[in-house]
């Protein structure tokens, strides 16, 4: 499914979005689910804090990655090579278990004539990171947006990142990581433009 696509049927379903005191007895639900009494003291504005937390935890939803790539510097003209931002840190959920994913992402491209500033490319991570997503897919769209928005020569994009479903519950390996990678024009055709981005990786 397309980017476009996908986006689409997230916008349909925020015009369907519930009220804040429906989220609010969601939650009340759960915790009756679980075994426990959300009238309680300690559990009295769980629910309240919950969905503040939410707000938080999804705000990506509200933002537009392309939008944050739309301002360009005209003022850098003859750069020929790759710009890279690494150790990117971010915090996501996961799509399946609405699990924390912690971990780091690499974003590099080559531009052509239009250079963007490099907290954008921080900014874009943040973005995707901040609503339901698996890690294939929060890669694949870092990649469409930047090729999509900046037509550079290319972009590459490595993430590694621990998936608490897999690590607190589950098969409980503590200590995995998965990493995902995604190469896209000058970075895909030419085996030295992407051994140069691994190698820009290592410290």
């Amino acid at each position: 499914m397309s980017v476009e696509n996908i986006d689409r049927k997230r916008k349909t379903a925020q015009d369907k979005k519930p009220t804040r005191e429906e989220a609010m007895r969601a939650v009340e639900t759960l915790i009756r689910w679980a075994g426990d009494n959300p009238e309680r003291e300690g559990l009295r504005d769980t629910p309240k804090r919950v969905v503040e937390a939410y707000e938080e935890f999804f705000c990506g939803y509200a933002k537009d990655p392309a939008a944050e790539l739309g301002k360009t510097f005209e003022d850098i003209q003859g750069f020929d090579d790759i710009v890279i931002v690494r150790d990117i840190n971010f915090t996501s959920h996961c799509e399946h278990h609405m699990v924390p994913i912690i971990g780091q992402a690499h974003v590099a491209y080559w531009p052509t004539d239009k250079v963007v500033g490099i907290s954008k490319l921080a900014r874009i991570v943040d973005i995707y990171a901040k609503r339901l997503i698996s890690q294939e897919n929060m890669t694949r769209n870092i990649v469409e947006v930047i090729d999509r928005t900046l037509k550079p020569k290319g972009a590459a994009v490595m993430i590694r990142a621990n998936h608490q479903c897999m690590s607190i519950r589950g098969v409980n390996k503590a200590h995995s990581s998965t990493v995902t990678t995604m190469f896209s024009g000058i970075f895909k055709t030419d085996p030295n433009a992407q051994r140069r981005f691994l190698d820009l990786l290592k410290d």
